[in-house]
């Protein structure tokens, strides 16, 4: 191996290294920004078609490398709902339940403040959500696209303000 291979294979693995770090710190930032209980602002959100949530409250804490959360809530009927999911930032699917809509998700960062999610049900993609964290660190807001458990589609965006 002549040195300017070398180098290459040097610099190369370096920049890998410099990759998954900094990766890891913008997970790690989203992750602690976020950790905490939030509640819908059904004010400020929109259900399409509707209705929406009597109310919901999300709980973020971090779990590991990951996030474990818990929402609980009121559905439009009146009854009791508790999703719970976990959080990891490698774009593989994790089991989610309380929900008839997915039954997995994975998520993806895509800067500081946003976060791609890919909601499967047995392996189907069936919503795609963006969730972003506002720059004060006071308010989420995830916007849904895709079918829910019946198979309607669906256009949500769900704001929740930190508590």
């Amino acid at each position: 191996m002549n040195r300017r291979t070398t180098l290459t294979l040097m610099t190369m693995a370096l920049l890998a290294v410099v990759s998954a770090t900094a990766l890891t710190q913008i997970g790690f930032a989203q992750s602690n920004s976020i950790v905490g209980t939030w509640k819908l602002n059904l004010a400020k959100s929109t259900y399409s078609p509707g209705p929406p949530p009597q109310s919901q409250t999300l709980n973020y804490e971090a779990v590991g490398q990951g996030m474990r959360v818990t929402a609980n809530g009121i559905d439009a009927q009146g009854n009791p709902t508790k999703v719970v999911f976990e959080v990891f930032f490698d774009g593989k699917p994790y089991p989610v339940t309380g929900t008839a809509a997915y039954d997995a998700a994975s998520y993806k960062i895509v800067n500081d403040s946003t976060v791609e999610i890919t909601r499967t049900k047995a392996g189907k993609v069936v919503q795609t959500a963006t969730r972003v964290l506002s720059a004060d660190g006071t308010t989420v807001t995830v916007t849904t696209t895709g079918v829910d458990a019946t198979g309607q589609q669906i256009n949500n965006v769900a704001v929740y303000d930190k508590q």
